[in-house]
C-alpha cells in the first residue's frame, strides 16, 4: 500500500502567551499544500519490520523516525504483522512545513486502512496527537485555525485553489528553541481569525508571523527572500512556522527558480 503525505503552511503565527509548563500558546492557520513525500509498506520478506528512506536525508536512526513511532504506537493496541516500509522524502525538514508529522499521520491512516483496524478519524487524531502537536492536523488534512500549542483545531472555510505558490527554503537551519526564546508573547493586534476572511491583498502587514522579527535579525537572508517575493508580485508572503522556508502566494504563474539558486524551491498551483 502506498500513500503520499503532504506538507502544510502556517499562515500567520501569533505567540500569545507562555504556559506554566514551558510551552507557548499560539494561534495560526494550517493549510495543506502539494509538496509530497511517498510512503509505502509491503509484507516483510525477512519476518521482521524494516524501514528504508531515500530522497532527502532525514538523518538519525530508523527507530527514531516518526513513521516508526507511529507504527509502534498502533502496535501497542493492535496485532500488526512485520512489514517493510519505504519512504521517499521530498518535503524539506526544518522548514516549518510539518513533513515529519505528515508522514506519521499518513502512516497511521494507511495502517488503519490496510489492516482494517476500524479506527475513526477522531480516534486517529487521538493517536497522532501523541506523536506531535500538529500531527493530528494531517488526519483530516483540511484548513484549520489552530490554538493551544498548535494542537487545538477549529475548521475554517478557506480555499486558495487556483493561486500559485512559490516556496523557497534556503540552506539555513533555524533552531525552534532559539526562535521561541527571542519572541515576546503578546495579544495580536490583528487576529488571524478575523483577517483570514478578508481578500489576500489585505493580508500583508496584518497576518503576521511573530517569529520573523527574531529570525530575520539573526538570518537576514531569510528576510530578503520574503522581500524578493513581494518584489516579484506576491499578493502575500510569509515565513512558515519558525522557518526557514518562506512562501509567496501569487495570482498568476511565475518562474522564480533563477532568483533563488542554491535554495530548495517549489512552484505550483494550489489545489
Amino acid at each position: 500500500m502506498i500513500t503520499f503525505p503532504n506538507a502544510k503552511l502556517n499562515i500567520g503565527l501569533n505567540i500569545v502567551e507562555k504556559r506554566e509548563d514551558g510551552y507557548h500558546n499560539l494561534e495560526t492557520l494550517f493549510y495543506p499544500i502539494p509538496i509530497k513525500d511517498a510512503l509505502e509498506f509491503v509484507p516483510s520478506t525477512q519476518g521482521k519490520t524494516s524501514f528504508h528512506s531515500s530522497g532527502i536525508d532525514v538523518g538519525g536512526d530508523a527507530e527514531s523516525n516518526l513513521v516508526m513511532k507511529a507504527l509502534r504506537l498502533l502496535g501497542q493496541d493492535f496485532d500488526i504483522p512485520p512489514i517493510d516500509i519505504y519512504m521517499e522524502k521530498s518535503i524539506p525538514f526544518g522548514a516549518g512545513l510539518g513533513g515529519g508529522s505528515a508522514d506519521a499521520a499518513f502512516m497511521l491512516k494507511m495502517l488503519n486502512d490496510a489492516f482494517n483496524l476500524g479506527l475513526t478519524e477522531s480516534q486517529l487524531e487521538v493517536y497522532s496527537s501523541k506523536l506531535g502537536a500538529d500531527c493530528a492536523f494531517f488526519i483530516k488534512n483540511k484548513p484549520v485555525f489552530a490554538t493551544g500549542i498548535g494542537n487545538c483545531f477549529e475548521p475554517i472555510t478557506l480555499s486558495l485553489k487556483g493561486y500559485f505558490l512559490v516556496l523557497v527554503k534556503p540552506d539555513i537551519h533555524v533552531s525552534t528553541p532559539m526562535a521561541y526564546s527571542l519572541v515576546k508573547p503578546h495579544a495580536p493586534e490583528y487576529p488571524i481569525k478575523e483577517w483570514i476572511t478578508k481578500p489576500i491583498v489585505e493580508w500583508k502587514d496584518r497576518i503576521l508571523n511573530d517569529f520573523e522579527v527574531s529570525v530575520f535579525s539573526k538570518f537576514p537572508a531569510i528576510g530578503e527572500i520574503k522581500e524578493e517575493l513581494y518584489r516579484q508580485g506576491a499578493l502575500y508572503a510569509s515565513m512558515s512556522g519558525s522557518g526557514s522556508s518562506v512562501f509567496g502566494i501569487f495570482d498568476k504563474q511565475v518562474d522564480l527558480s533563477e532568483l533563488f539558486k542554491g535554495c530548495y524551491i517549489f512552484q505550483d498551483f494550489l489545489e
